[in-house]
């Protein structure tokens, strides 16, 4: 059997990057072994290659535990962003700055793609290596705190971490967002996410008014409140 081709990124890849509090990279350039400054970088990469890109006994579904990750690295669109830890660099960072360095990455990356197919694509994590990984009580209130915004401007942000208590949605015994160093997630918020959304009525209401602009906001309202309940119902 031959191997099938390989997909080639649809842009030259970008050369390791430092902007502000964050060194930034393709999946290329660590492959490369460019990366050697920013060694939770290839960690990241490994594991999202052997976990992400897989399927999981536990996962509740057949498929991958994320359907986007292969595609992403295949078309070169997958990026990893590690927040500095060299000698005088600030031991905590300022969070909510790096989430916002992270932001304005992913929308730089995001402006010299064309094709829609590629733009949903797009994924950059944000590794934070400062952070517990006992304890993910600052990364889960950093997401929740970014998901607002995030979510009403079209994009989706999620949290890993090793010890990440969130259930997966077709086995809640599973833990799809554990990973060896905490990080964040950023791509584009696609119609598929709706399932991840309904625990929020803010977030809900952004989903619906992105995909059903043509549906009254009064009708909007009665189904974000059948969405929770039924998503409450079955929790229980």
């Amino acid at each position: 059997m031959t191997a099938p081709a390989a997909v080639a990124p649809t842009a030259p890849a970008a050369a390791a990057a430092v902007t502000g509090a964050l060194r930034v990279y393709s999946a290329e350039h660590i492959d490369a072994g460019r990366a050697a400054a920013s060694p939770e970088a290839a960690e990241t990469l490994a594991w999202a290659r052997a976990f992400l890109t897989t399927a999981h006994p536990d996962l509740g579904r057949s498929g991958p535990v994320c359907p986007y990750t292969q595609p992403s690295l295949r078309r070169g669109l997958f990026h990893i962003a590690v927040a500095d830890t060299s000698p005088g660099a600030s031991p905590g960072g300022d969070l909510p700055a790096l989430v916002a360095e992270l932001r304005a990455h992913y929308d730089a990356l995001l402006a010299d793609l064309a094709e829609e197919s590629d733009r949903e694509l797009l994924t950059v994590l944000l590794v934070l290596p400062q952070l517990d990984r006992e304890d993910s009580t600052v990364l889960d209130e950093l997401q929740r705190k970014a998901k607002d915004e995030f979510v009403e401007q079209g994009l989706m942000i999620g949290q890993f971490h090793p010890v990440c208590e969130e259930p997966g949605l077709w086995n809640h015994s599973f833990r799809p967002l554990r990973a060896p160093v905490p990080l964040l997630a950023v791509r584009k918020l696609l119609v598929f996410d709706l399932p991840f959304l309904t625990g929020d009525e803010t977030h809900l209401n952004h989903y619906l008014a992105r995909f059903a602009p043509e549906v009254p906001a009064r009708i909007r309202a009665q189904l974000v409140t059948s969405v929770r309940a039924r998503r409450q119902g079955t929790a229980a």
